[in-house]
């Protein structure tokens, strides 16, 4: 028998499909797959290299002899090479040797949908099936209505390597977080955990974001079954799980994507279009269909394989713009002379119209730092086809707010209130994320300003405006109790600081602004609407107070919220209210001694005849310092 039979597990239609960009399921034929032929059992390798010359697998089973397995090349000029190689298994490790028509060039690769990789330092792919099976079935038949727009999402963002490590200082598995990750999450009433990537990737610092193997999550924390069992505990849990996703850019590091077959393959050829001056990294050739095949098979793999529930986009902005990042004289316009990238708008219209069109109970979520228009607006009506868009904006204005100090806040009352002016030109997700507790940026409490109590007490406040405030949530870890150093990838959290009553406080009060969010349908159902807001008064300056109500569908109570951006207590403090009846019921202050406040009382007054800030009526309160009060 010779070393590689010819098979294949491309028809003429897959062929066809794949040179014109639209076969979306390529996993299930590119890479390796253990299968039996003529009653023996090996691996089908297939692996997309049309410069090369010749492409042989090498690895363990052949001591990695490049004479010995030699694929053969598909006839239909579709540049695949395939073959079964008897004897070959799961757990083998291979890569690619290929010898390129391109001046002789040599390139050893890994393979580019292998679903499992070396732990890296290592770099050589493994034969895998990832057999696994899935006990979240009532999750999946419900989530379109967990993922729904008008439902809350309240987003936990996990590292994986750093959320928390072992006695010894080492990386738990997906095993493990599938007891304690799990359990946290839930306890602490985040609707969904969004992880940073965790496909393959060869670099620690690059917190995931360097990609190398599209397809296998990282074998840092385990196999990919350790994955599923996470993902799935999560869905037995009631959580969702979100993935971030990264098809803005890849390294350069030998084994990955770059110069694949000894060309520009995955990689836009230009350097002005194929190379990132900032993150040192190759750009996709998104005008090239193979390449957008491949990169929207990949988006459909994490859905389907993994049932992960949304994909987060990275680094949009950066795919949009041919000149992002770039002096003048770095860049070429496009046809029509202006700065868009229009091959990537068109590969972003493609891949959400297809990962709609096959999981409509799903969400893709922009990571969009511009004011780019129409971003999560649906195709079909001239928009980029996302679910959700970060709102950087506000995320930016509202820690330049709070780093201020109270005193000066009266000046600047407009950095928050400015938000509702574009709130819902988007629909958009307020993140505190990763990127803001690294570099110097210091954490999110010690960005904030006074002595300790103040700090919590600020805290406190932002993450109660955060959840009042029109749109999804995002908290990344640490932040939901108030840890105090910046987010370090290399060790775990600093979960010691749990013991002291100002974190713990804080963390009391991110599970019941949880609790708030789901449980109140006023802050959710119009999340995305200006039904769903109402200013009571944005502009009390002299006392740097806002109020507000978030309002539901009909039938729904409406919510009213009190924010004091100063330490001094506003008592007597009148507001105006529609017409109502019955009392107000606080359903939390952020001063409450449990969460490590002062303990001052609200004192919501009855409903009197007073008109006040365009009402028929008006209550009295108590606005404690540094606090926020929401009732109904």
């Amino acid at each position: 028998m010779p070393h590689v039979t010819v098979f294949s597990l491309f028809s003429e239609f897959d062929i066809n499909l794949f040179k014109s960009g639209k076969h979306y399921r390529l996993y299930e034929k590119l890479g390796s797959h253990p299968m039996e032929v003529d009653g023996v059992k090996g691996t089908y390798f297939a692996v997309w290299a049309p410069t090369a010359k010749s492409v042989s697998v090498i690895g363990d089973f052949n001591e990695w002899d490049e004479h010995r397995h030699l694929l053969n090349v598909r006839w239909d000029a579709s540049g695949i090479w395939e073959g079964f190689i008897p004897n070959v298994g799961v757990g083998d490790i291979y890569k690619y040797k290929i010898f390129s028509n391109n001046h002789g060039a040599v390139t050893e690769k890994a393979d580019p949908f292998a679903r499992y990789c070396e732990r890296p330092p290592r770099t050589a792919s493994i034969v895998w099936k990832a057999d696994y099976d899935w006990g979240d079935r009532q999750w999946m038949e419900n989530r379109r209505d967990k993922n729904a727009l008008d439902k809350p999402f309240s987003v936990y963002e996990v590292h994986l390597g750093s959320w928390k490590r072992n006695a010894h200082g080492d990386f738990l598995t997906y095993a493990e977080m599938a007891e304690d990750l799990v359990t946290y999450v839930k306890e602490m009433g985040f609707t969904h955990v969004e992880f940073m990537p965790i496909m393959e990737y060869p670099y620690d610092p690059s917190w995931g974001y360097q990609l190398t193997g599209y397809f296998a999550p990282t074998s840092r924390f385990g196999d990919p079954e350790g994955f599923k069992l996470l993902v799935d505990k999560m869905h037995q849990a009631g959580i969702g799980v979100i993935l971030d996703w990264v098809p803005s850019h890849f390294p350069e590091d030998a084994h990955g994507l770059g110069f694949f077959d000894g060309s520009h393959l995955y990689e836009h050829p230009d350097r002005r279009r194929g190379y990132h001056p900032d993150w040192k990294s190759l750009i996709f050739n998104y005008g090239r269909n193979e390449v957008r095949a491949f990169l929207i098979s990949n988006a459909i793999f994490w859905l389907d394989q993994f049932h992960a529930d949304a994909l987060r986009v990275d680094a949009v902005a950066s795919m949009l713009y041919l000149d992002y990042s770039r002096e003048e004289g770095e860049w070429e316009p496009n046809m029509y002379g202006n700065n868009e990238n229009l091959e990537a708008l068109s590969f972003i219209r493609e891949l959400n119209e297809t990962v709609y069109g096959t999981f409509p109970d799903v969400q893709t979520i922009a990571e969009e730092s511009t004011a780019f228009s129409g971003v999560s607006k649906p195709v079909m009506y001239g928009g980029l086809g996302f679910g959700m868009k970060w709102m950087m904006g506000w995320m930016h204005d509202t820690l330049e707010y709070f780093k201020k100090e109270p005193i000066y806040r009266k000046h600047h009352q407009n950095d928050l209130t400015f938000s509702m002016t574009y709130a819902f030109t988007e629909n958009f997700m307020l993140p505190f994320s990763h990127d803001e507790v690294v570099y110097g940026k210091q954490s999110l409490v010690y960005r904030m300003p006074g002595d300790e109590w103040q700090r919590f007490a600020n805290l406190r406040l932002m993450f109660g405006y955060m959840f009042t405030h029109p749109g999804t949530k995002l908290i990344f870890m640490g932040g939901e109790f108030g840890q105090t150093s910046e987010w370090n990838f290399q060790k775990g959290l600093e979960w010691q600081l749990t013991q002291y009553e100002v974190h713990s406080g804080v963390q009391e009060l991110i599970k019941d602004l949880n609790a708030v969010y789901k449980g109140k349908r006023a802050l959710y159902e119009k999340q995305f609407s200006p039904e769903g807001f109402q200013w009571i008064d944005y502009g009390d300056h002299e006392n740097s107070v806002l109020t507000y109500m978030r309002k539901g569908l009909e039938g729904t109570k409406d919510i009213y919220v009190a924010c004091n951006f100063t330490p001094v207590p506003r008592e007597r403090y009148r507001v105006g209210v529609p017409k109502t009846n019955g009392r107000f019921e606080v359903l939390l202050n952020s001063d409450d001694k449990k969460y490590g406040g002062s303990g001052m009382a609200s004192n919501i007054s009855a409903i009197a005849k007073i008109p006040w800030h365009g009402h028929g009526q008006s209550i009295e309160m108590t606005i404690p310092p540094l606090s926020i009060v929401i009732f109904e």
